[in-house]
């Protein structure tokens, strides 16, 4: 079916654009049942998107990415689109992703090159205020208390249940209910704005004009003001030492604040509502991340389990509510993943 769904794509591309339609060449992987070409035509190279529209919602994100475009930000731009197959031509936003980049600063003991790291989270910060901004919330799905639950669960369902197998005690079962009610609370709390949803280094490209290109951005809502914070610098796929995480969330509070997102009695409570909102991405994530595990056969994000729960025990030290949540990671969880 893939192999007929590419013929397709090619025909329709060429159907398009006309001759002159370069091989079709894989250009990243996905998560989901998107995949995504590079090829040249037109004397420059571009991207072709095949959607199958029975898994993905096409005319969403052709919606979006005009409206993210719109609103002043780096995103694909729609060339053509074939919305009842789910064929798309998009503007290419380069080969380079923040993860490259940024896990080549880690790796370098240069001060310049490390510096650059400052440099690249300066300008997605930039680009979040602006899309903070300039995003109308309106018509996105609201990211209420029912959404945030029920991206909890998949915590429980696919992380504990599923993988792990693990059966929580009654305590522990009401510890994680008390917790979770905790963090929906503190999300609905925040000032509410345009989510991207996965802000994060996987989708973020290093572009020489307009740094960055913002990629994946069909699954925006309505939502908490540090959502996209939380996934850009609790960074699921790299982490950063906790002091210059909280120097970056300074920098965000003082354009925040600038612009009107952060209010004088808000601002006190940024570093929390993040902190918390980072505790929601990642309880989040690991279930993910164990789904598609589990239900698709993608084991490779299993590498990244570790790090994601790390984020969560690590706040077991500075937050009551966590601590509970940090003995049953490091006791229980990490124990069982080693063992896999």
């Amino acid at each position: 079916m893939a192999d007929e769904r590419q013929a397709l794509l090619a025909h329709w591309l060429a159907q398009e654009l006309g001759e002159g339609v370069g091989p079709l060449v894989p250009a990243s992987a996905d998560a989901s049942f998107r995949r995504y070409w590079r090829f040249a035509a037109q004397g420059r190279t571009l991207i072709a998107v095949d959607a199958p529209p029975e898994h993905e919602d096409s005319a969403r994100f052709v919606r979006l990415a005009r409206a993210f475009c719109n609103a002043g930000l780096n995103a694909p731009e729609v060339l053509a689109e074939d919305l009842a197959r789910g064929f798309l031509v998009v503007s290419d936003l380069g080969r380079e992703t923040y993860l490259n980049a940024l896990t080549a600063c880690q790796a370098s003991t240069s001060v310049p090159v490390s510096a650059r790291a400052d440099v690249l989270y300066g300008d997605a910060i930039t680009a979040l205020i602006k899309l903070q901004l300039g995003l109308s919330t309106d018509g996105l799905p609201v990211y209420d208390a029912a959404f945030l639950r029920r991206e909890l669960d998949l915590f429980r369902q696919w992380l504990l249940e599923r993988l792990l197998r693990v059966e929580l005690s009654e305590g522990e079962s009401r510890d994680l209910e008390d917790l979770f009610a905790q963090l929906i609370d503190n999300a609905l709390e925040q000032p509410r704005v345009a989510v991207h949803r996965d802000f994060h280094s996987r989708n973020l490209m290093l572009t020489e004009v307009a740094n960055p290109g913002i990629l994946d951005l069909q699954d925006a809502v309505s939502g908490p003001l540090t959502y996209d914070l939380a996934s850009l610098l609790k960074d699921c796929y790299l982490a950063w030492p906790r002091e210059r995480v909280l120097g970056w969330l300074d920098d965000y509070a003082e354009q925040a604040y600038a612009a009107g997102l952060l209010g004088e009695t808000d601002r006190p409570e940024l570093v929390r509502w993040f902190e918390l909102m980072g505790a929601q991405r990642h309880l989040k994530a690991a279930g993910i991340f164990a789904r598609l595990a589990v239900r698709d056969g993608k084991r490779g994000y299993l590498a990244d389990l570790p790090r994601t729960l790390g984020y969560l025990s690590e706040l077991g030290s500075l937050y009551p509510e966590l601590q509970p949540l940090a003995r049953l990671i490091t006791q229980r969880l990490v124990p069982r993943l080693s063992a896999r």
